[in-house]
C-alpha cells in the first residue's frame, strides 16, 4: 500500500483520514502541520513535521494531500497545494466508498470526494477540491480547482463554478448558471438566475 501524507492538522484532516480509511488505497504516514508540535497526535496518527520538513519527506513519501479546510478563502488552501507539487508529490484522488461518481465524470489530482457525495454523469472537478459529506454535483456540471462543495449543497445540472469558491452547506444553485473564480455563498442560499 502506497504512504500519504496530509498536510494540515485540523477537524477537515480528521474526516478526510475517516475518508481515507475507508478507500482502503493509502497507509497514512503522518501529519504534517504549522501550529501542533511533532510527536502530537490527530486521531491515531503522528505530526511529523511542519511545512519546511517537506521537501526532505518527499524522498520517503511520494502522496500528499492538502487537509486544510476551507470556508471563508481558498488562499491557504490553494498556496499549501502549489508549494507541495514543486517538491514534487503527487496528489491522488480520494473517493469515499460511500460516494457515487459517475465513471464519466472527471475529478483532478488532491480532490475529496467525502461519503455520501453524489458525482452525476459528464461533470468536470478540478484540482485540491473539497466535495463534502452528502453534497450533489449534477450532470454537465465543472467545478474548478481549489472548491469546497459543503455538506448538502446541490449543484444542479449544467452549473460552471469558477476556481477558488466556496459553496455553503446546504446552498442549492439553478441550473445552468456560471459562478465566478472567487465566490462565496453562505449556507442555505438558493443562487438563482
Amino acid at each position: 500500500m502506497d504512504k500519504i501524507i496530509l498536510i494540515g492538522g485540523g477537524g477537515h484532516c480528521n474526516s478526510v483520514i475517516d475518508v481515507i480509511e475507508a478507500e482502503g488505497r493509502f497507509e497514512i504516514a503522518g501529519i504534517v502541520d504549522q501550529f501542533q508540535p511533532v510527536g502530537s497526535g490527530v486521531l491515531d496518527y503522528k505530526v511529523i513535521g511542519k511545512d519546511n520538513d517537506l521537501s526532505s519527506l518527499v524522498d520517503e513519501v511520494q502522496y500528499a494531500l492538502i487537509t486544510v479546510g476551507q470556508i471563508k478563502t481558498a488562499e491557504l488552501k490553494s498556496r499549501l497545494y502549489q508549494m507541495v507539487k514543486s517538491y514534487g508529490f503527487h496528489f491522488p484522488v480520494v473517493i469515499s466508498p460511500r460516494a457515487y461518481v459517475s465513471r464519466y465524470s472527471s475529478i483532478g489530482g488532491g480532490t475529496v470526494v467525502m461519503h455520501d457525495a453524489l458525482v452525476n454523469a459528464n461533470t468536470k472537478i478540478g484540482c485540491n477540491c473539497i466535495i463534502n459529506t452528502k453534497s450533489l454535483i449534477e450532470h454537465d456540471t465543472t467545478i474548478g480547482n481549489h472548491c469546497h462543495v459543503s455538506t448538502g449543497a446541490v449543484i444542479n445540472g449544467g452549473v460552471h463554478v469558477g476556481d477558488n469558491c466556496f459553496i455553503g452547506s446546504n446552498a442549492v444553485t439553478s441550473e445552468g448558471l456560471h459562478i465566478d473564480d472567487g465566490s462565496f455563498i453562505k449556507a442555505g442560499t438558493l443562487v438563482k438566475c
